[in-house]
């Protein structure tokens, strides 16, 4: 009860005109369905659905979007069925946990297909409501945020899925705040190594950047007073993954990044944004190239900034950002900042603003294949955008390293089939030219022209333009060129002596007809009875597929053996050192609560599906067993005759924090040929470190040994085995 107390105080703190009432009766159900359920960290499930419900209110989402957050797994998760959601809660809210709820009751051929059909679905639903992929984005947030307790590979994979869906996501619907925190907690874990260096560079001269920041803050304050207008100024420090990302594919040092800290200026108005930019660029010299008007030419997911790149005082150069209150809160709530679902208003004024998702409706329908569709969405739908004019000024939005083609189609179809080449900026360039922000590009057309060729598919970078070349083609090649493709194909390769059933597999030619930009194997059969693409090169396609299987399937057979013999050899390392009284043959783990060696008095404990368990008999969590587990324990006892096998064992040592002190503790062991098989170190307070160390032993009499010699390093207060 205190809990959802709580839950709902900081509800009417966040919004104290919410509908607290409905999220109280939302929480009670959520609370009766998930009653029992635990998290793999143990902690109750409810956890989850109420942090969800929290985020979601954090950005200023409606009450309905906010229950829909405390429900949105009681459907797919409980006996809580869709009627009774609906009947509870109204038909909006059953739509919007549909909407979110995944495919789990689907089986799937792969991880691909899987993926692909769950982005589908939620395309599908977001076309309805936008606020479904709010709610999946937060609830990707608190498993991110949680993901500690999934295996390694969930942890690669859901931060993999996060950098390449989620993410871009977010920022696409301008949801910074939530786009950074993804991003840096995935990069902790797909690269833990370069999360931490960058975390102390930035650290290392944080001081150094903040005093001068200060002193620049401090400046335009000065100068700003003079306008008499109210503003706002802050220092922004960048997030680790978009340094990481500048650092790896820019090839740029910390040192070269321009904006690692920069200066937010925040006005009341656009008419003060160019007042105070003027006020800037008089104070300090702007870098050419490196200023942004977002005001006059918005990203796509609404953004709006002056950004501008000067030379400081002592020639380090850092950037200033302009823009209003009102841009200031869609920076950073994006969407969600303008969120209108109040009674009588619809979403229809919010559609204008989702084009891309219309758009990425439309030419999914078309890809049969998943890793297509997957790739296809992460190159057009997350890709940097190119803004160019047409001739009248109109302002079309392109993926970065589009093309005359691409802009042709985006027009229209009419004129991107007649396409024969452009002015771009009033010069002639080819159907291939490279398109760059800004340039005003107008289409040259011929009535004679033939129409697309299956090059154009490699040329054209945009699936909407693909799309409709593809179109183009299914119309204007003949049904016939189909079945004289495959007929070509099969005698082709009957001729050069290949087995045409092992060569000509369904995936083979799937895979060969994406190589070809071709939406499928038709496409393909088509493109070889017309002659458009050569037979030869696709037999030497399919023999290198075909190969590459071969192979995989050997590689896979040599990792299946090696797993065995590994097996194998830990199951005989595991039986070793213990033996079980009147049982042989046992699966036998020693404890890792309190690492038993040889000398300290054992117990077994018969464990569920991992055989036996042995602890220490004074280990805590034997001595407080209930009562009825206590008659799963079994007398063991040491191995006499394996008397020379080592163990590993913890010990705990408080020291002072000095230069040198772990070269002190390795040498005292070095020196009693005692194996140091891990350390781990943690920083107390009053310049005191905890270290743990796990050493390889063969008995207590050793352990004591070495506890003894460690205690006599200078600065060690105090050793003693661990026990947790």
């Amino acid at each position: 009860m205190e809990i959802m107390e709580q839950f709902l105080s900081d509800l009417l703190q966040i919004n104290p005109n919410i509908n607290i009432e409905l999220i109280r009766r939302a929480y009670q159900k959520a609370e009766e369905f998930h009653e029992g359920q635990l998290r793999k960290s143990g902690e109750p499930y409810l956890v989850h659905p109420v942090e969800v419900a929290k985020i979601l209110a954090e950005l200023g989402m409606d009450e309905n979007t906010i229950v829909a957050g405390l429900l949105h797994d009681t459907v797919e998760d409980t006996s809580y069925s869709e009627a009774e959601l609906k009947s509870d809660f109204g038909e909006e809210v059953a739509l919007l946990v549909d909407g979110v709820t995944k495919l789990g009751s689907l089986v799937f051929e792969s991880k691909e297909e899987r993926q692909a059909e769950n982005l589908r679905k939620m395309f599908l639903a977001m076309s309805k409501d936008i606020r479904v992929l709010i709610i999946k984005l937060s609830d990707r947030l608190h498993n991110l945020r949680t993901i500690n307790y999934m295996s390694e590979e969930q942890i690669r994979d859901k931060c993999k899925e996060t950098l390449e869906i989620y993410a871009p996501l977010a920022s696409r619907l301008g949801i910074y705040t939530m786009k950074f925190e993804l991003e840096d907690i995935a990069l902790k874990h797909l690269d833990p190594e370069a999360y931490y260096d960058l975390v102390s560079q930035v650290k290392s001269k944080k001081q150094q950047r903040e005093d001068y920041i200060n002193k620049v803050i401090a400046e335009i304050k000065e100068s700003l007073d003079d306008l008499k207008i109210p503003y706002e100024i802050t220092g922004r420090s960048k997030h680790f993954y978009s340094i990481y990302r500048k650092m790896k594919y820019q090839n740029k040092q910390m040192e070269e990044i321009f904006d690692l800290t920069a200066v937010r200026i925040i006005v009341e108005s656009v008419k003060d944004c160019y007042a105070v930019l003027g006020v800037v660029h008089t104070m300090w010299k702007p870098i050419p190239g490196r200023f942004k008007d977002y005001i006059a030419m918005p990203k796509t997911n609404r953004y709006q900034s002056l950004h501008t790149t000067v030379i400081g005082d002592n020639g380090d150069p850092f950037e200033i950002q302009i823009r209003s209150y009102e841009m200031h809160r869609v920076a950073e709530y994006g969407i969600a900042a303008h969120w209108k679902y109040k009674e009588g208003v619809s979403q229809d004024k919010e559609e204008s603003k989702l084009a891309w998702l219309r758009q990425t409706l439309e030419w999914q329908k078309d890809l049969n294949d998943p890793k297509e569709f997957m790739e296809t969405l992460k190159v057009d739908l997350f890709s940097n955008q190119v803004f160019v004019f047409t001739p009248k000024g109109d302002v079309i939005e392109l993926p970065a390293g589009s093309t005359p083609l691409d802009f042709a189609f985006k027009i229209h179809s009419a004129i991107g089939v007649k396409c024969i080449g452009a002015k771009v900026n009033g010069k002639m360039v080819p159907i291939d030219h490279t398109l760059k922000n800004g340039n005003i590009v107008e289409i040259v057309t011929s009535s004679n022209s033939k129409g697309p060729s299956i090059d154009w598919l490699k040329i054209a970078q945009s699936s909407n333009a693909r799309n409709k070349i593809r179109q183009w083609l299914k119309k204007e090649n003949k049904s016939e060129n189909t079945d004289k493709g495959k007929e070509m194909l099969e005698k082709y390769t009957k001729r050069k002596g290949y087995d045409s059933q092992q060569i000509i597999k369904s995936s083979y030619i799937n895979r060969c007809a994406k190589a070809f930009n071709l939406a499928s194997a038709d496409d393909l059969y088509t493109a070889i009875g017309s002659g458009g693409v050569l037979l030869s090169k696709v037999v030497t396609m399919l023999l290198g597929y075909y190969h590459e299987d071969k192979q995989a399937e050997l590689r896979r057979k040599e990792k299946t053996e090696q797993a065995e013999e590994n097996k194998k050899k830990q199951k005989k390392k595991e039986q070793t050192g213990v033996t079980v009284k009147g049982v042989d043959n046992l699966l036998i783990r020693f404890s890792k609560c309190c690492n038993p060696v040889p000398g300290d008095e054992i117990i077994g404990f018969i464990t569920k599906g991992r055989g036996i368990s042995v602890h220490r008999k004074d280990c805590i969590n034997v001595l407080t067993l209930p009562e009825e587990e206590l008659q799963r324990t079994i007398e063991v006892e040491w191995d006499k005759q394996k008397d020379n096998m080592s163990y590993d064992t913890d010990i705990n040592i408080l020291a002072e924090d000095r230069k040198g002190l772990f070269s002190d503790l390795s040498r005292v062991c070095e020196d009693m040929d005692v194996h140091i098989a891990g350390v781990n170190a943690k920083s107390a307070k009053d310049g005191i470190i905890n270290i743990t160390m796990t050493l390889s032993i063969t008995n207590t009499g050793q352990i004591e040994k070495v506890l003894r010699s460690l205690r006599s390093v200078q600065g060690v207060a105090d050793v003693y085995r661990a026990i947790t």
